[in-house]
């Protein structure tokens, strides 16, 4: 019987030392250093480019609020990207979480509420743009928009109406509420300095346009303190029944 040039006895007849079992009958040590291991991939379509919105009602205004900055993960992307679209002349909205979702969300409702325009010959009320803005993204609900969206304007009465949305369209009407990365830091301000949870405080005449537009400044210079995702600049929409104003707040600069 002829030697086999892959075993050990060829190898013994040429002096070389012997290979372990394993290697010699080809074993799991031989295929692995010979064939390529599965390796996994991943692909995921969001990203959160975090940023800071809020929004708040009062008897007859309502004030809608978000930071400029854009990040990808601990890099900024931009500083003077806004978070903010106004809709009509009484409403606007503001989301954060991914950018590219945002442009393509506010887009499409723009082009809604312009359609509605021309068939019904009348703007869109806030409340009404609210339930829009929810079937919107309860029609997204199995590839969603990664949009975490406040809307706020005026209702048919001229008073001041908040909508708060999940990234599937589960909305609530509120006086206040706040999304993006740094809601954690900011809801437990509004709960204290608007509604006046867990105080015996509580005012007898409501605050004003001018005294909540001071609130939310100092409201974002402190969670532009400690969340790294908020800051740069604040843009700041008061809506009342004669008019939207715009306004920029520049928080601190380091």
């Amino acid at each position: 019987m002829a030697p086999s040039f892959f075993g050990n006895d060829a190898r013994m007849q040429a002096g070389m030392p012997s290979m372990p079992l394993h290697h010699a009958q080809g074993g799991p040590g031989d295929v692995q250093s010979r064939v390529e291991q599965p390796r996994e991939q991943r692909f995921s379509p969001y990203a959160n480019n975090g940023g800071t919105c809020l929004a708040v009602a009062g008897d007859d205004f309502c004030i809608v609020a978000a930071d400029s900055r854009l990040s990808q993960g601990y890099s900024i992307m931009s500083r003077t990207t806004s978070k903010i679209s106004q809709l009509t002349d009484q409403c606007c909205i503001a989301s954060s979480g991914c950018n590219s979702d945002q442009v393509t969300l506010h887009k499409l409702l723009k082009f809604r509420i312009k359609m509605y325009r021309h068939q019904h010959e009348k703007m869109m009320s806030a409340p009404a743009v609210g339930q829009m803005l929810a079937t919107t993204l309860y029609g997204r609900r199995f590839f969603p928009y990664y949009t975490f969206n406040v809307v706020g304007g005026l209702d048919e009465k001229g008073e001041g109406c908040v909508f708060s949305y999940d990234a599937i369209g589960c909305f609530e009407r509120l006086k206040y509420t706040a999304s993006g990365t740094g809601q954690a830091l900011i809801e437990p301000f509004l709960d204290n300095l608007v509604a006046y949870k867990n105080t015996d405080n509580k005012p007898t005449v409501s605050r004003s346009a001018e005294e909540t537009l001071e609130l939310v400044k100092d409201i974002f210079a402190s969670a532009g303190e400690r969340d790294i995702y908020t800051g740069d600049f604040v843009d700041i929409y008061v809506i009342k029944k004669d008019g939207t104003t715009y306004e920029q707040f520049a928080l601190k600069k380091d």
